[in-house]
């Protein structure tokens, strides 16, 4: 990821992506998509203006609730449980939050993932990337580099992966993770590493600064936010399961929030 990325960003400066998500399944029974997506770059501690349309942790068109990001899905604690988590991995130093992520639109919201970046100075140290799926369960990821250096652009991060996430897929092998975010756009990749049954998803995207304008195009061109995310995947579901791929039922979740 790159270090130009300005860590005294105000809320007045809340940065819009409109991306593109791409997810490629390898193996017996391939499948690839790829769908426009509305992601969200802020300062989760900081106060400031913000376009009418859109709010911090009330109602609007478009709006981010502290309690939707740290720790159990709908009893989030926002930045305070993000800073614990990298205090508590040895991250000691003072850093700056970011928060990437998608809205909630008119009241609902549904992220598969979410990602915490922290800074020193303009230096990337840590990611947490938040997992939530459908099935009401989520855990985190703290992707960092050896001795919290600096992340960049060709640094690979792999975790083990603890959580299920979609029932056509074993709770097996590991995550490789790629950011790569700059001022004026992101790039993130996520490799699923399961022998012949990897998944690569990406998330790409320019960075502008969020205005009313943008929000009302993005609710135009794909609306209902959360609610298209959830059919979306519940329609890859079927494709799928037609395709003959295997149902697995959801298996107890890890108890512990963060790996």
């Amino acid at each position: 990821m790159s270090a130009e990325y300005k860590s005294n960003q105000s809320m007045d400066q809340v940065q819009h992506i409109q991306g593109v998500t791409t997810h490629t399944r390898r193996g017996a029974h391939r499948n690839a998509f790829r769908y426009s997506v509305d992601f969200l770059m802020l300062d989760p501690e900081a106060a400031g203006t913000t376009p009418r349309l859109f709010s911090r942790n009330r109602f609007n068109l478009a709006a981010v609730h502290d309690r939707d990001h740290g720790g159990i899905i709908g009893e989030g604690q926002g930045a305070p449980w993000a800073r614990e988590v990298l205090a508590q991995h040895g991250l000691t130093s003072e850093v700056t939050l970011k928060l990437l992520t998608q809205p909630r639109w008119l009241g609902y919201g549904f992220n598969p993932v979410s990602f915490w970046l922290a800074y020193h100075d303009d230096d990337l140290l840590a990611v947490i990337a938040e997992v939530s799926t459908p099935f009401n369960d989520r855990h985190s990821y703290l992707c960092h580099a050896e001795g919290f250096a600096p992340i960049t652009r060709e640094t690979q991060l792999s975790k083990s992966k603890r959580l299920h996430v979609s029932p056509f897929q074993e709770i097996k092998g590991g995550y490789d993770f790629r950011f790569d975010i700059r001022p004026d756009q992101i790039a993130i990749q996520i490799l699923h590493r399961n022998g012949e049954e990897g998944v690569m998803a990406t998330l790409s995207g320019q960075c502008q600064p969020l205005t009313n304008r943008g929000l009302m195009r993005a609710s135009l061109r794909r609306p209902l936010g959360g609610l298209r995310t959830m059919a979306l995947i519940h329609w890859q579901a079927l494709i799928l399961k037609l395709k003959g791929a295997r149902y697995r039922t959801r298996p107890t979740p890890p108890t512990h929030e963060v790996s």
